[in-house]
């Protein structure tokens, strides 16, 4: 029998298209946003609230956190892979790294719905 070894990110495409299609919306997000803050009448907290108090604008800075987010988890995720040799000390990494982006992806929508 052979003993199968755990070792190594080798996902393939899925996660090469997942990163690249994060990385578009991350790209189409700031250049949305860089046009939106050019074109405001002044730069103070009152612009700025008013820039984010559309629901669009806060449903697009919500999919860019998402993006972020997941595009982060692969390829932290492929790091912890392909250099944390233990099995146990990796598993924890990787807990650890999707409980901290929750609970990024929580603080930002609490961000974005109390303003």
């Amino acid at each position: 029998m052979v003993k199968r070894l755990v070792v190594g990110a080798h996902y393939g495409f899925r996660d090469w298209l997942a990163q690249r299609v994060t990385a578009v919306v991350m790209a189409v997000y700031t250049v949305y946003m860089l046009v939106r803050v050019a074109c405001l009448p002044a730069y103070d907290n009152t612009a700025w609230r008013d820039l984010m108090a559309g629901g669009f604008t806060k449903y697009v800075t919500f999919l860019f956190a998402l993006a972020l987010f997941y595009h982060a988890w692969v390829g932290v995720r492929d790091i912890w892979m392909d250099y944390i040799k233990p099995i146990s000390v990796r598993l924890t990494l990787h807990v650890i790294t999707l409980l901290a982006l929750a609970g990024y992806a929580g603080w930002v929508a609490q961000i974005l719905w109390r303003l």
